[in-house]
């Protein structure tokens, strides 16, 4: 999961800087969807998630919603201000965030221990983005970005809580007498759902700014059209659906903390491609991100 995520983070940088945020995103709803669709038609003979209840479906959109048209616009902006290696880097406050709406939501455990791990990640974050010149500590990032990976942050965080509500709903819809393939790829049907209403919400946005016409160029750009294909794979078709699959059985806050090894896993190949180097503080600040992440659960 966390390899896909990587992959993904990878690709994304690329697609976002040859197609736009906004454009790649509906694009890769698109293609998802297509994906989906094929996965679920061969594999339970419907092309669409027909045991969803209507709570499964509205838990499930929200999320959608939250996750992809929040978060992920959110992410992919980070990503053209400066790069997924940073953005990847603020994903780690998905897993705090996730336990608190765990917390809040479901009843999950909140320990005080939990607490001193939130502030061991967004010291690393802080102690990662930070650079000392002529005696002072300056944040060598740009606030636009630093917001636009906070939101992402949080936009991953609460839509994997919401994802596992609506997984819960779902499976209490499926019959006794379902096929066993309904019930291993509930996952990758929640997915489409989440998918489904990522489409309509960025339609939406395109159509309110007048943008839809930067779509039809982006889908012209063949290099960009490329890159958005591996990341809608590796992303909302695997990475996602994967996802879904390791929250429905486990707290939402450890299944999103596994997520979090992509900052460490990004650091080398983001490096080799941009032919920039890695500093000390960068590794040490990733370094107690993730042990916070790690200490939110594990202590």
């Amino acid at each position: 999961m966390a390899i896909s995520w990587t992959a993904t983070a990878l690709f994304a940088d690329e697609a976002s800087h040859r197609l736009g945020s906004l454009p790649l995103n509906l694009i890769r709803m698109i293609l998802s969807l297509a994906m989906l669709t094929l996965l679920l038609w061969v594999a339970t003979g419907t092309p669409y998630p027909s045991f969803a209840s209507a709570s499964a479906w509205m838990w499930l959109a929200l999320s959608g919603l939250v996750g992809y048209v929040f978060g992920d616009y959110c992410l992919f902006n980070s990503y053209i201000v400066f790069g997924s290696k940073y953005g990847q880097l603020f994903m780690t406050l998905a897993p705090p965030i996730a336990g608190i709406t765990g917390w809040l939501f479901l009843g999950e455990e909140m320990r005080w221990t939990s607490w001193l791990a939130m502030f061991v990640t967004l010291s690393g974050i802080a102690f990662s983005i930070m650079v000392k010149q002529d005696n002072s500590v300056k944040v060598k990032l740009p606030l636009k970005g630093i917001l636009f990976g906070i939101g992402a942050g949080m936009g991953q965080g609460v839509g994997l809580v919401l994802s596992k509500i609506g997984l819960s709903h779902y499976a209490l819809s499926i019959p006794d007498n379902a096929p066993e393939n309904v019930v291993m790829l509930m996952p990758f049907a929640g997915t489409y759902i989440r998918a489904l209403a990522g489409l309509v919400g960025f339609t939406l946005i395109l159509l309110c700014r007048k943008e839809m016409g930067l779509v039809w160029k982006g889908m012209h750009n063949k290099q960009g059209m490329t890159y958005a294909t591996l990341t809608t794979f590796f992303g909302p078709f695997v990475g996602v659906s994967l996802s879904l699959m390791a929250v429905q059985y486990t707290h939402a806050g450890i299944a999103s903390t596994l997520m979090a090894l992509t900052p460490v896993l990004i650091i080398l190949p983001y490096s080799i491609i941009h032919k920039q180097k890695v500093s000390v503080r960068e590794l040490i600040g990733t370094i107690i991100t993730l042990t916070g992440v790690a200490m939110f659960f594990l202590v």
